[in-house]
């Protein structure tokens, strides 16, 4: 399917023009995440407020992690969108020539009206710098002074989007720690169901997904790399993140899979949110430390950015996996990551499943190993009646397969099943190096170490009419 030759670290090819895993972050601060003077009038940004770390220090550590493209995300204030424009990204400009390794992404984490906070990323062009500032000065909810509570709206948000599918190289909007300001399972805070429909049905090639497992996954790390800090995880302070992962892509049967089973293409993501390393009081991994999101693309701009908008993404912690084959196969026709196939009813299905467990150490100089793969399935529902479904009950671990049950075959660990495709669905992935047969609550003050996943994007199967 793929084609994979010699497994390399973090399963990159030496080919930059031939499609490749290239593993990212689509959300990164630097010191342009700033502070404010209130005292002048209007305020003055100060830099290092929020974030310490230039934006090619970012670059270097994304590349010394293994990371092949990375997007420059800081979040704004009153008229944050000039010192974007200004001061940060002549700085991304450089980064580009001292970082060359790494493709770089202009974009910021959006102030979204109406909602939390999420990943916009711009597509590269001459253009670029203009087009961002366009978006965060017209759009961003803390950019006016003095301040204007009508900008903090949802319809705001989806003016915003109807303002960028008019652009001629459309960005893409990410869902930051969707569930960072839930107040319990199921019990939802700046992020609700029917305001992430909202957004796809307003523009489905922007609006594309959220991010799967959030940033801020050292919190629980003291300075010296050990773990009990008495923080939870991602600073999810009331519904805590599931083996890392939020609540509205780590629960089997809840609010992704009632996406998914309405059709859409809704992917998962995840991201550093690095502001300050822990080893300097902050509660943050380096990009590419711990969390990866792999695009399956040409190591160009273009490539990934189209790879990440039509859902060619795994992602994971901890380099549990480096690279992931998954297809459906019938009647010679293949599909993989965020495709479709289409097939006759009752057709017999072959699914296989391909990972590359790497022989190396991840960032904490350990070198984990997965202990089980889930395959989940469900069915493709049709458009929600009810625009707060978070569920979607067809939705279940179709299989689950030991590491013991995979075989080696060309450097990776393999399995294939076959299934009957009676009603149109879906599958998607995960595995973990734990025994948890679901992930579980994360305990404030947990290692993240000590409890890694990975998951997939999903392939959709049609069965047709």
């Amino acid at each position: 399917m793929f084609g994979f030759g010699v497994a390399v670290s973090f399963g990159l090819s030496a080919d930059d023009s031939a499609p490749q895993w290239i593993a990212g972050d689509h959300h990164i601060h630097s010191r342009y995440s700033t502070g404010w003077d209130r005292e002048q009038e209007p305020p003055a940004p100060i830099l290092g407020g929020e974030a310490i770390y230039p934006i090619q220090m970012n670059a270097l550590m994304a590349k010394y992690f293994g990371l092949g493209w990375m997007v420059a995300t800081d979040h704004g204030g009153p008229n944050h969108s000039q010192v974007n424009l200004e001061q940060a990204y002549p700085e991304l400009q450089q980064s580009r020539l001292v970082v060359p390794e790494v493709v770089q992404f202009w974009g910021m984490e959006f102030d979204t009206p109406g909602a939390d906070h999420s990943s916009l990323i711009i597509p590269h062009s001459h253009e670029e710098s203009a087009q961002l500032f366009a978006i965060e000065s017209r759009f961003a909810k803390r950019e006016p002074w003095p301040a204007d509570p009508s900008w903090d709206a949802e319809p705001r948000l989806l003016e915003a989007l109807k303002f960028m599918t008019t652009q001629e190289r459309a960005p893409i909007l990410i869902a930051n720690h969707p569930s960072r300001s839930a107040k319990d399972i199921g019990v939802y805070g700046q992020y609700t169901p029917a305001e992430l429909r909202d957004w796809n049905d307003t523009a489905p090639n922007i609006a594309v997904g959220m991010a799967g497992a959030p940033g801020h996954q050292a919190a629980a790390l003291n300075k010296d790399g050990g773990a009990g800090n008495p923080r939870p995880r991602g600073y999810y302070g009331n519904a805590r993140t599931l083996g890392g992962f939020d609540q509205f892509t780590a629960i089997v049967g809840g609010f992704w899979d009632s996406m998914l089973g309405e059709g859409r293409h809704w992917w998962v993501t995840a991201n550093s949110d690095s502001h300050v390393h822990y080893s300097e009081g902050g509660v943050d991994f380096w990009p590419g430390e711990y969390s990866k999101t792999h695009v399956w693309a040409e190591k160009n701009h273009d490539a990934i950015l189209d790879g990440i908008r039509h859902g060619r993404v795994f992602v994971t912690t901890g380099d549990l996996i480096s690279a992931l084959e998954f297809s459906v196969n019938a009647s010679g026709v293949s599909a993989s990551l965020g495709d479709e196939l289409v097939v006759e009813k009752g057709a017999e299905i072959e699914v296989v499943i391909r990972y590359l467990d790497p022989e190396s150490n991840n960032a904490r100089g350990e070198n984990p190993s997965v202990a089980r793969v889930d395959l989940i399935r469900g069915d493709l529902t049709g458009v929600a009646e009810d625009r707060s479904n978070d569920s979607n009950p067809t939705t279940q671990v179709q299989q689950r397969f030991s590491a013991h049950q995979f075989s080696a075959e060309g450097g990776m660990s393999e399995v294939r099943i076959k299934l009957s495709a009676e009603r149109s669905g879906y599958l998607r992935l995960r595995g973990t190096n734990g025994e948890e047969l679901e992930p579980t609550s994360d305990e404030i003050g947990e290692d993240p170490w000590s409890d890694l996943w990975f998951y997939s994007n999903p392939i959709f199967v049609r069965v047709a009419d």
